[in-house]
């Protein structure tokens, strides 16, 4: 379970620094600038702990699965970005977008969430299928 915290805290990372990399790419900055915060390594740990939940709707839909990855995701970025607000006082992610919930979600990142619960589905497969506990 350890090793697979490290993993996920680490994959989490490097996807979030590719993706607010590819973002500054879009916005001109030609030095894909990417950036991250120590506090998202240990939320992506977590995914460790949703690992039951995939055993159990693995037998589902690939659609209706991406469905609650998404709902899931909102809530755990939801909590996680309030916490993170009420005891540091900073917003470690601030959405200022037409879709945004109190900059702590927003709508508009459904079909990322969509995405990233099918790649932890991938990832989860493949360390079951290499035996790494």
């Amino acid at each position: 379970m350890v090793k697979r915290f490290f993993f996920y805290g680490i994959v989490g990372w490097g996807i979030e620094i590719i993706w607010t990399g590819l973002g500054s790419l879009i916005g001109g900055d030609l030095r894909l600038l990417g950036h991250s915060n120590l506090w998202m390594f240990l939320i992506y740990g977590c995914a460790v702990f949703l690992e039951p939940l995939h055993h159990a709707i693995s037998r589902w839909n690939w659609f209706f699965r991406g469905l609650v990855w998404v709902a899931l995701i909102w809530g755990i970025e939801y909590s996680s970005g309030l916490i993170l607000y009420l005891v540091l006082g900073v917003h470690p992610w601030y959405y200022t977008d037409r879709f945004a919930i109190n900059g702590i979600i927003t709508l508009s990142y459904a079909p990322a969430w969509f995405v990233a619960g099918m790649v932890f589905e991938h990832l989860h497969a493949s360390l079951d299928n290499y035996g790494i506990a």
